[in-house]
């Protein structure tokens, strides 16, 4: 059986580092570069659109920021690439080694799914012995917890329930697994996700680094056939896991282990958790965005923060706009929150090469947002006099949004690349306001979607 186990590991961790096409995809990345570079320098959606600008009362004063900003945009993102291109994934843990595991798992209102998720835990590759399960009710008024009692009776040896009166937060109920726990690293997964058998091997297997204090997992769409919304999501969480924490990792300071999976040493956890549990910004007590508030603590504690490719995690996501509008503006609200405290303290005591990649992405992710809100007021005032400039703009956006999706192609095979070249068009014009009301009201306490 444990031979068994470690082979099937083995192979599932191949697929990870080395899929057929890889050198076919790096390769097309590099001449995607090149493509880039030659475009921008001699296409005319991109010069019209300059000459468009310059002609403008006020444009000129933009196009010199602007530029300047794309220039610093495409050297970080060759830097990154490399990075990419570098990232490793840690082995899974030996089956008959692997140490004592305490999972948490959070739940409100959700239903059934959370009788999945349970489900998915306690039938994963780990040995039984050394495996524990906290679920949490937090004061659901649907029929969440007797889906909770049906899973937990179905493993009787695994599973420990425990069930708040009234709703007192993700972070309460996920602090009540903290405390209880007994088992060396904690693991938390959303209620509404389901993992993959490897997942919990590949989660302790990256703390086999001492330096590590938490692992963030890679998170994927398990309702993609729910609409263009998920598929187009199951593009961006892909970007986003598999590329920017994967990124991250290579200097061990992924900023934010998400809430759907994420691992953390037990030791680690418990000294900072009564900090956690009351963190408060600008007067008022936390309640979103435990995740990233807790990987900030560990990587204060000086501990590094890592991405696991092999360690897979399944989440539903939003299928409506209204929806993706909330999970949006609330990861908003946390990112402003979190972020002024990563720079004023959490990132100064990261080692030299994680601070300067820090700033670079600080400078270059955030300017992003005043520039793109200048060239939006320009654009408005230039359509009506040169009706061609919009065309432009598409081509544009068309061509970067394309080669974009180079980077998902490397991780996923698969025609959803489409909708990525969708989600680029569909943010531009859709999502363009949510950061910007964030910024404003990022002491709100509301979850939006509990």
């Amino acid at each position: 059986m444990n031979d068994e186990n470690r082979t099937r590991g083995a192979l599932r961790l191949h697929e990870y580092r080395d899929q057929p096409g890889d050198h076919f995809y790096r390769a097309a990345i590099l001449f995607g570069f090149a493509a880039l570079l030659y475009v921008s320098w001699r296409h005319p959606a991109f010069h019209g659109l300059l000459r468009s600008a310059r002609h403008h009362e006020w444009g000129r004063y933009l196009v010199g920021p602007a530029a300047t900003w794309a220039v610093l945009g495409l050297l970080m993102l060759m830097l990154r690439t490399a990075l990419w291109f570098r990232y490793r994934t840690p082995p899974l843990a030996d089956f008959a080694q692997a140490p004592a595991m305490t999972v948490v798992i959070p739940a409100y209102n959700e239903g059934e799914m959370v009788a999945r998720s349970i489900a998915s835990v306690a039938q994963a590759r780990y040995p039984r012995e050394r495996l524990e399960i906290f679920v949490v009710d937090d004061g659901s008024s649907d029929d969440t917890w007797q889906h909770i009692e049906r899973a937990a009776a179905q493993f009787p040896d695994l599973v420990t329930t425990l069930r708040f009166e009234r709703n007192r937060g993700k972070r309460a109920a996920l602090e009540a697994g903290f405390r209880r726990g007994r088992g060396e690293i904690m693991v938390t997964i959303d209620s509404d996700s389901v993992i993959e058998p490897d997942t919990l091997l590949a989660m302790a297997g990256a703390f086999a680094d001492p330096k590590v204090g938490a692992v963030a997992g890679k998170v994927s769409v398990f309702n993609r056939e729910d609409g263009p919304i998920p598929r187009m999501l199951k593009v961006r969480f892909a970007l986003s896991f598999d590329f920017l924490r994967a990124v991250q990792s290579t200097y061990g300071t992924v900023y934010c282990c998400p809430g759907a999976l994420a691992g953390y040493r037990t030791e680690v956890v418990r000294r900072v958790l009564d900090a956690w549990i009351r963190q408060r910004f600008l007067g008022r007590a936390c309640t979103y965005g435990e995740d990233r508030a807790l990987t900030n603590d560990i990587l204060n504690q000086g501990y590094d923060c890592v991405y696991q490719r092999a360690a897979i995690v399944h989440t539903l996501v939003p299928t409506t706009y209204r929806r993706l509008c909330k999970m949006y503006l609330r990861w908003d609200r946390s990112y402003v929150r979190e972020e002024l405290r990563f720079l004023g303290s959490v990132m100064w005591k990261r080692p030299p090469v994680a601070r300067a990649m820090a700033l670079a992405e600080f400078v270059t992710g955030n300017l992003r947002y005043p520039i793109a809100l200048a060239t939006s007021l320009l654009l408005v005032a230039l359509v009506p006099l040169r009706p061609d400039v919009l065309l432009h703009f598409f081509s544009a956006l068309l061509l970067v949004s394309a080669f974009h999706m180079l980077y998902y192609l490397r991780s996923e095979r698969s025609w959803d690349f489409l909708y990525g070249i969708g989600y680029a068009f569909f943010s531009t014009f859709a999502l363009f306001w949510i950061f910007p009301y964030a910024l404003f009201t990022a002491r709100a306490q509301g979850w939006l979607t509990r």
